[in-house]
């Protein structure tokens, strides 16, 4: 159970209730993060969106979105994100048992050579973006246009600020975890 109590949908205006039928499925996945999200009203009105907005647009293969957040999510150790996109990353021809080893993408076996490259990107982004070589960009270049490294490098960071969120705040996590405080 999160920290912070979840709104009820049914306390949505209309618009919001819209929202949170779109981003969630009708309530079938994220529904937790998106009602402590309304807490705050410019958060859950902008976020949700622009990540609808992004995948309709799909200017970055859904693939390459999956594998780059199953990767932070586990550099970042958020069970609730992992175990909610490990999932759709196996319509995206990697299986949960792989999803769940792309740490060890160098012998993948589901893994392309671009896809290893979104993973070690993905790590880099999340580790030590300070320390990223101009050549992981000319790599980047080779298969993907300027936008899509902008949208690529605005995913990861988004979902490390969304694996800190659900952490934080215990969203998706068994009420009975033990955690220090």
């Amino acid at each position: 159970m999160p920290r912070v109590p979840e709104l009820s949908p049914d306390t949505f205006d209309s618009s919001r209730r819209a929202l949170f039928d779109a981003f969630t499925g009708n309530g079938h996945h994220f529904a937790d993060q998106f009602s402590v999200l309304a807490h705050v009203g410019p958060a859950v009105d902008h976020l949700p969106q622009m990540l609808l907005e992004l995948k309709a647009r799909n200017a970055v293969p859904h693939r390459f979105i999956e594998i780059a957040i199953v990767v932070v999510s586990l550099l970042n150790d958020c069970e609730y994100c992992v175990s909610n996109h490990a999932p759709r990353l196996a319509v995206e021809g990697v299986s949960e048992a792989g999803a769940r080893r792309l740490l060890e993408y160098a012998d993948h076996p589901e893994l392309s050579e671009v896809d290893k490259l979104v993973v070690e990107y993905a790590i880099a982004v999340t580790q030590q973006p300070q320390r990223i070589r101009d050549n992981a960009f000319a790599r980047l270049r080779a298969h993907f246009t300027e936008a899509q490294i902008v949208e690529l490098t605005l995913r990861i960071a988004l979902c490390g600020f969304f694996n800190r969120f659900n952490q934080a705040l215990q969203i998706g996590e068994d009420a009975t975890a033990v955690h220090p405080t």
